[in-house]
């Protein structure tokens, strides 16, 4: 039985976390916590959860997390994570961070994040959790940078061609739609109802702190160099993410030939679904599941490659929880299937 903690419980993907490991049977949760006025049974912060779980969740105890649990999720702000990761891993514990403090490099971290890294030693021998990349390497590893939503789904779509595009030079634009749940549970004005409802909108266009893990990840799997134009938008629904890609056509293989290199990449994955030629696939088709569907077109001289996942599931505590079923060498499904 693996006993697990989870850190920043109360959050979107922490909660979304207790729901995914109680549905496996090798997983006991022996710890929650967050930031609280007063501890209680997570059952009655979340009623859904009745019956289910009986732990307590409190403020954030190390000692006490690290008494009880053998893998710690940190479902954590961003900055935050970094000062809580080098504490439980010098208690020997593993850990998975789901937030994007061990996912670049030094540098790159401290000019999209404003803010110095805390934990340059551990940043370096982090593992970035993309199980379609870097399977063997998280068997072993002891501290995960879990993908963020917006990555996921763009560098599974574009990984299988990624040499190819930047041998070509292409310029490559990635149109990425998200639901209001990717920006985590707090009081913000902008992602409150009266602003989503019935809106759709634009934000950090070229500018948004995905975009150099995009081209970092890239760039690794491909072996050259990769940029991107990244375009992030914010559409009035609660989860799911849907990336429509655009790659001029030009010195690309013909449309056939692309599309039997994503089956033969992604054949035996057991997340990764491929569509027919022409046939793209939707957010319904994934919303609630740890799948990333993709499908492609090419029409006027352009590749249009279309990613769906649920951005909690797939894109955070899903893909969590499939990258802890392997570093446990459990069925990489169980639980998520």
């Amino acid at each position: 039985m693996v006993k697990v903690g989870v850190v920043g419980a109360t959050g979107y993907t922490g909660e979304e976390l207790v729901e995914v490991l109680l549905k496996n049977p090798d997983v006991e949760i022996t710890s929650l916590s967050a930031i609280v006025d007063k501890e209680k049974p997570f059952s009655n912060m979340y009623p859904r959860f009745g019956k289910k779980i009986s732990v307590v969740c409190g403020n954030l105890d190390v000692e006490k997390v690290s008494e009880s649990a053998d893998i710690v999720f940190l479902a954590l702000p961003h900055t935050v994570s970094m000062k809580f990761a080098p504490l439980f891993l010098s208690k020997g514990k593993r850990v998975i961070d789901l937030s994007a403090d061990y996912r670049l490099p030094e540098k790159t971290y401290k000019k999209w994040y404003a803010t110095e890294h805390s934990d340059a030693a551990n940043l370096e021998k982090a593992v970035y959790g993309l199980p379609e990349l870097n399977r063997n390497s998280i068997r072993t590893a002891r501290l995960i940078a879990n993908p963020g939503c917006y990555p996921t789904s763009v560098i599974l779509a574009l990984m299988p061609i990624a040499g190819a595009i930047a041998e070509s030079g292409l310029d490559v634009i990635a149109d990425s739609k998200s639901g209001a749940t990717g920006a985590g549970r707090k009081a913000a004005i902008a992602l409150s109802f009266g602003e989503i409802d019935s809106n759709f909108k634009c934000y950090k266009a070229n500018a948004h702190q995905h975009m150099p893990e995009m081209e970092h990840i890239l760039s690794g799997s491909s072996g050259k160099e990769f940029k991107l134009n990244f375009t992030p938008h914010l559409v009035p629904m609660r989860r799911g993410i849907l990336s429509t890609i655009y790659v001029k056509h030009k010195g690309l293989p013909d449309a056939e030939s692309i599309h039997k290199l994503y089956g033969d990449k992604y054949e035996n994955e057991p997340f990764v679904r491929v569509r027919p030629l022409g046939e793209l696939p939707e957010i319904k088709d994934v919303s609630g599941t740890n799948f990333c569907d993709i499908g492609l077109t090419s029409a006027g001289g352009m590749l249009v490659i279309v990613s769906v996942i649920d951005n909690l599931l797939k894109g955070a505590s899903g893909q969590a929880m499939q990258n802890m079923n392997i570093m446990c060498g459990l069925d990489e499904g169980q639980g998520l299937v």
